[in-house]
């Protein structure tokens, strides 16, 4: 089935998007969602971004803190980078281990923008954020986040912005520490691959009408994001901007399929 889209304004967003989504806009755009119809809980969630300045510092829990919480899973997500400009960052983890009485008073005073660990960010990058991780995204930058389907997001620090912050849960499930590289890749842009083999979800990137990659993969659903060209998903046409749902492997039509991103929940 194809998945509808849902624009979120932010006061991060951009006011011109990609012709796929209509260009110039009435209102900054920060997140377009892909929502399934009434009565369809999908295990993914897949989201555009769209940044001009940067995004909250926050953290997500994982699966055991959010049921404490009364909610079914936490949240781990990863950044796929569709472009960025020259100067663009990404904060991801910090610039070294600290103390959580450190990390604490680091929030208190508002610098924990300091402890960020800011890094490069250009077109073809992937990031995967395992929860407990400190991050946040810089301006200009677009790119597909595919995550668990939770929005459970603790925020640490805003920049001034006159929206609430959660520090207490956040400093309780925050990980006071740098990022990993091992969760860090640079895709191959002409080649089929798997992207993110996670406890959570798989993501491929498929070239053309390469079905080999996907073979006697166990799923629990599958979403489809082309990229370039198009792809059919239990008989519905999707196409760049768009996102489809299915349940088999073998529903999806790679036939006039350029490049896309193809994620499957482990279940």
């Amino acid at each position: 089935m194809k998945l509808s889209r849902k624009k979120l304004p932010k006061p991060w967003g951009q006011l011109i998007l990609p012709k796929k989504f209509g260009g110039k806009q009435k209102e900054k755009i920060g997140e377009i969602w892909f929502r399934p119809p009434k009565g369809v809980t999908p295990d993914l969630l897949i989201k555009y971004l769209f940044t001009s300045e940067k995004l909250s510092i926050q953290v997500h829990p994982n699966d055991r803190q959010a049921r404490r919480k009364g909610l079914p899973s936490g949240k781990e997500e990863c950044w796929y980078i569709l472009d960025a400009e020259p100067d663009a960052v990404l904060g991801i983890g910090l610039t070294k281990e600290v103390s959580a009485t450190k990390l604490h008073a680091a929030v208190a005073c508002g610098q924990i923008e300091q402890l960020m660990d800011w890094k490069p960010a250009k077109k073809g990058d992937l990031f995967y954020i395992p929860a407990g991780t400190i991050h946040a995204i810089g301006p200009g930058i677009t790119l597909i986040e595919i995550q668990q389907n939770s929005d459970m997001t603790y925020r640490l620090y805003d920049y001034g912005r006159p929206r609430e912050l959660h520090l207490e849960d956040a400093l309780s499930v925050a990980s006071p520490a740098p990022y990993d590289l091992k969760n860090y890749s640079e895709t191959v842009f002409d080649q089929s691959m798997q992207l993110i083999d996670g406890p959570h979800f798989r993501l491929f990137q498929i070239v053309g009408d390469d079905h080999n990659i996907l073979r006697n993969v166990v799923a629990g659903e599958w979403q489809v994001v082309p990229v370039e060209g198009q792809i059919t998903a239990r008989g519905k046409k999707i196409g760049p901007g768009e996102c489809g749902l299915c349940t088999k492997a073998s529903e999806i039509d790679l036939s006039r399929n350029r490049k896309a991103l193809i994620a499957c929940s482990m279940k």
